[in-house]
């Protein structure tokens, strides 16, 4: 149950891509880096793919691995998303061919390698992704990735007869189903608009909005991933064009927070019962900046991670930020 976009760039020119992480509190989240010299290897399978890292990343990474990435970005201004497709994506058996690769590797991967969709596209090409899970973790993670650069968004998913690159013009990623489905469903929602209905006339009576918003009536506001697609659509569809970065980051971050899920909304069934579906971080990368913005759910606070003066020479991972929750204030 995940959202991300790009909100329209600003008048100086800034890009930025907002994401929430909807899931059961039930994988140990970190913030990694992955040095910029990094070599990478996947050793979910034998012979698993190897690569040699020109970039550093950033991103919430899990189960103690600076190389599994389920969100990130880099230094070269490009950033992958990893997003949840329950009964969409097949992964597929081993080739023992050196393109074999993990799920959770696939960013880590991309974004050590690329500094632009059109890159990712090609190295998206030499990979094999295996129907084969880490044994950290307890069920299959069937995903699909978005990849933003400053201009353009690509979604890789993987059907049952391979994998599919697409290229994703509304720059708009959610859940199951597939990218073309979601694009379908946007035509039966183009009469939605900021502007209030004009007053029309019946029997000699006139009748009016009765308030401000119901352009916007017929907007679906339910949790799907179909519900939200559009949602996040209109949003940055009808969003003003921010002046700046400081602009652009503040309306991204509000933009994700009418998102939020809070425990009691969704409730998900597990091996040991059911368990609440949370908002458990989300972020925002804002390519041009190169600053990479994390919430967590613990915490309302918001920090920056710049990667202009991170250190890329080694590769780790940290706890999850923490500002100690609310702050009080003195009147």
């Amino acid at each position: 149950m995940c959202t991300n976009f790009k909100y329209p760039k600003a008048t100086d020119g800034t890009v930025c891509v907002g994401r929430t992480m909807e899931f059961p509190n039930e994988i140990p989240w970190q913030m990694g880096v992955l040095a910029a010299n990094h070599a990478g290897q996947s050793t979910i399978v034998p012979n698993g793919k190897t690569w040699q890292a020109k970039y550093g990343v950033v991103g919430f990474s899990g189960f103690g691995n600076p190389q599994w990435y389920a969100d990130a970005m880099n230094t070269a201004g490009l950033s992958a998303h990893a997003l949840y497709m329950p009964g969409h994506c097949t992964y597929y058996a081993p080739k023992g061919d050196g393109t074999d690769i993990g799920a959770l590797d696939v960013i880590g991967f991309v974004l050590g390698t690329c500094s632009t969709t059109a890159e990712a596209r090609a190295a998206l090409g030499t990979i094999n992704v295996v129907n084969k899970m880490p044994q950290e973790i307890p069920i299959t993670l069937p995903l699909h990735f978005i990849i933003h650069d400053q201009d353009s968004c690509i979604v890789a998913e993987f059907h049952a007869e391979g994998m599919r690159i697409s290229d994703n013009p509304v720059q708009v990623a959610t859940n199951s189903p597939y990218l073309d489905w979601h694009l379908t469903n946007v035509a039966n929602y183009l009469s939605l608009s900021p502007e209030n209905p004009a007053p029309i006339v019946i029997g000699g009576t006139t009748f009016a909005p009765s308030a401000q918003g119901q352009g916007f009536r017929g907007l679906p506001g339910d949790g799907t991933s179909p519900s939200r697609f559009i949602r996040a659509l209109t949003a940055v569809r009808f969003a003003s064009v921010p002046a700046d970065r400081d602009a652009a980051e503040l309306g991204t971050i509000r933009t994700l927070h009418g998102f939020d899920i809070v425990a009691g909304d969704i409730e998900e069934t597990a091996p040991h019962g059911d368990v609440p579906e949370l908002t458990m971080w989300s972020t925002v990368s804002d390519l041009t900046a190169n600053r990479y913005l994390v919430n967590v759910y613990a915490d309302p606070q918001w920090f920056a991670i710049d990667l202009t003066t991170t250190d890329f020479s080694t590769s780790r991972v940290s706890a999850l930020p923490s500002a100690g929750g609310i702050s009080a204030l003195t009147l």
